[in-house]
């Protein structure tokens, strides 16, 4: 078995109002008062306050924009290569600071035998791995894969990576990132897709280190994992590469899908390891908006504060694909009660409609 023993968060420089991000938004949509009004009800009832980005434009003057083409109509509106530079200047930066957030105190760089690198929002090679092996003084001869284009539940897909690898080497040390800069990809058309994908999505970034669960410090006991893939779900949930960015598509019937299922998938998640359900004691469940944690809360009738930490990393980051559910999990983990047997469930969806979940518990605390 493998464990968690540390976690580090990290966001870029430019902390955005929700409220102060809609006149930019309606300002690139330009669709008139009816969708404005629209728009401004569902900022409203987002559940979010604050995003982080590396662009600084969408709570700036228009003179000071660096990332849009400050002109009335903001054509020419980026382009792929634009935004691929951006995320090239910005990913590993901030993958960086995670991950030394992550191994503080805990573990040298150099002694870290595989790196996992996940991201769906941005592609190269040489990539976001040989970047980081560079900046942060890695062996040269480190084990390194990546993770790409899984969407939100890739942070679970990447734990079972290390996983893995921990249990075919027992000296392993094992650094997951996650980095996802969302905003490089919000797109001009004023479709339904594009406008909630503005309205959610947010940069950040969260590293793991796993290890051997017998080593002897601290940390998260992974002790399961399970996925499901619901086929009538394929076309509600989508992430395209384009000439103009990444496209999402993503109904309105992503919430419902989720929470006709939501129920099974973890009665089966759990009975793989013999917990029952009444034995979880906290839910980190991505954030994919405040729907989909509004389904999932009733129909699993969950009591009313089962969801805070999810709750909270929503209304401060916004989705931050990827690394949400790092962010709930290092929440869960600092406000844990020693005094009591722990359990904690992890579920995350994405393109497919794929969710996936993971078992944790608390060890040697």
């Amino acid at each position: 078995m493998s464990k968690i023993i540390s976690i580090g968060t990290a966001v870029p420089a430019y902390r955005h109002q929700q409220s102060a991000i809609l006149p930019f938004m309606q300002r690139i949509y330009a669709a008139g008062s009816n969708v404005n009004r629209k728009l401004k009800h569902l900022y409203e009832q987002s559940g979010i306050h604050t995003r982080y980005s590396v662009i600084p434009d969408y709570t700036s003057a228009i003179g000071e924009w660096r990332f849009y083409p400050p002109t009335e109509n903001l054509c020419p509106f980026p382009s792929l290569e634009q935004r691929m530079h951006w995320y090239h200047q910005h990913a590993a930066p901030l993958s960086q600071t995670a991950i030394e957030r992550c191994l503080d105190g805990l573990e040298y760089a150099s002694s870290i035998t595989h790196l996992i690198t996940v991201s769906c929002t941005g592609m190269s090679a040489p990539g976001l791995d040989l970047e980081l092996v560079g900046k942060l003084g890695l062996s040269p001869s480190v084990f390194r894969t990546s993770v790409n284009f899984m969407g939100c539940y890739a942070a679970i897909h990447g734990l079972k990576l290390a996983d893995a690898l921990v249990r075919s080497s027992t000296n392993a040390r094992v650094l997951v990132v996650c980095t996802e800069l969302c905003t490089l990809h919000f797109q001009q058309e004023p479709t339904r897709d594009n406008m909630l994908s503005s309205l959610l999505f947010a940069d950040g970034s969260a590293a793991v280190l796993v290890v051997p669960a017998d080593d002897p410090r601290k940390g998260l006991k992974l002790t399961g994992f399970y996925s499901l893939v619901d086929a009538k779900g394929k076309d509600d949930m989508t992430w395209n590469l384009s000439a103009e960015g990444f496209r999402m598509t993503l109904s309105g019937y992503v919430p419902d899908l989720i929470k006709s299922d939501f129920a099974s998938l973890v009665g089966e998640a759990l009975s793989q390891k013999g917990t029952a359900p009444e034995k979880v004691t906290h839910w980190c469940i991505h954030p994919g908006g405040r729907k989909i944690l509004d389904s999932i809360q009733k129909s699993m009738d969950l009591p009313e504060d089962a969801l805070n930490a999810c709750y909270e990393i929503l209304g401060q980051y916004g989705n931050m694909s990827s690394p949400s559910l790092l962010f709930i999990l290092q929440r869960i983990w600092q406000s844990m009660d020693d005094s009591r047997s722990n359990c904690i469930f992890g579920a995350a969806f994405g393109p497919g409609l794929t969710m996936e979940t993971f078992i944790a518990e608390p060890v040697g605390i």
